[in-house]
């Protein structure tokens, strides 16, 4: 979710609702795995990439990337599992972030994935961040698109988890109370400030709308909850964080540069790229840009 009107406008108007050693991996025709809150889509060979979308969205969103990447390296496109028309599953928690992360952990187990890089955007990078915090040992890289491990300091700078719970409890009751016409209505009003080239709204809309109302609610609370701050100096791998920027937000560039670099302060082997131009979907609103960010970030 990215910075102030795309996260703002989610957590308003969302009531609409690595590297495996190339010699051991060898060419695969696509083919999906199920492992509990996920599926994954696995397409390609060599080094293996882990790619986690965000809150009511589909591994489609990384179609341009993937159709680079697939000749050089070996993809694993996550699906959340109640998101954009995937089967929802019941958690007694109801928690949607956390139990992904500990899903693909044991993917990254069960497939023997010799530390792969995990790329995730949004929610995703929240589960990329709990993988890097939970689980060093098992991943590689880590690229965190524009996502902050506290969700709520969008709204509040010095918020805690506590005092978030009230609002994160009203949003989520609201998203599930909505109408049908309001959470369409909302969910295009949402999309609209989520990505910022027409053309790819009415897909993403439509992946909203699919996904499991209950699910997308209980993983806005936990969003909103949830502080991984104190948790960031536990990781182990290399972490950059892609955020956008665009004019449209109304505020200076510097500000949303010192948001992200306050936000994972504690981070320890960290670095930043802003993207302008673009709104929180940057893969799709600077597909050459964000690609270029990736393959620079593989080659490190």
């Amino acid at each position: 979710m990215n910075p102030l009107s795309s996260l703002v406008g989610v957590i308003g108007a969302t009531l609409s609702l690595v590297t495996a050693s190339p010699a051991l991996s060898v060419s695969l025709s696509p083919v999906t795995v199920k492992q509990g809150h996920i599926s994954v889509l696995v397409e390609g060979s060599g080094p293996d990439i882990v790619l986690i979308p965000g809150l009511a969205s589909s591994y489609e969103v990384w179609a341009d990337l993937a159709s680079r990447l697939r000749q050089t390296h070996r993809l694993h496109l996550v699906q959340v599992a109640g998101f954009a028309g995937s089967p929802a599953v019941s958690d007694p928690d109801r928690k949607v972030a956390a139990p992904t992360a500990e899903a693909i952990a044991e993917y990254i187990r069960s497939q023997r994935l010799e530390a792969p890089d995990i790329i995730g955007h949004s929610l995703g990078g929240e589960v990329a961040l709990m993988l890097g915090a939970r689980h060093p040992d098992q991943v590689g890289r880590l690229m965190i698109v524009d996502a902050l491990p506290f969700y709520t300091l969008l709204i509040a700078p010095s918020a805690t988890s506590e005092a978030a719970i009230p609002h994160a409890a009203a949003t989520r009751d609201a998203m599930i109370a909505a109408t049908p016409e309001q959470a369409e209505a909302m969910q295009h009003a949402s999309i609209a400030r989520l990505v910022k080239t027409e053309a790819f709204r009415p897909s993403l809309a439509a992946a909203g709308m699919s996904s499991d109302r209950k699910t997308v609610a209980d993983a806005m609370y936990e969003l909103m909850v949830t502080d991984l701050r104190p948790e960031l100096g536990r990781i182990k791998a290399p972490v950059e964080v892609v955020y956008a920027y665009d004019p449209l937000y109304g505020i200076d560039a510097s500000n949303v540069d010192a948001m992200y670099r306050n936000a994972y302060v504690s981070t320890p082997n960290i670095s930043f790229r802003r993207i302008d131009g673009s709104f929180h979907f940057i893969m799709l609103d600077q597909s050459e840009l964000f690609a270029a960010a990736v393959i620079e970030f593989l080659n490190q």
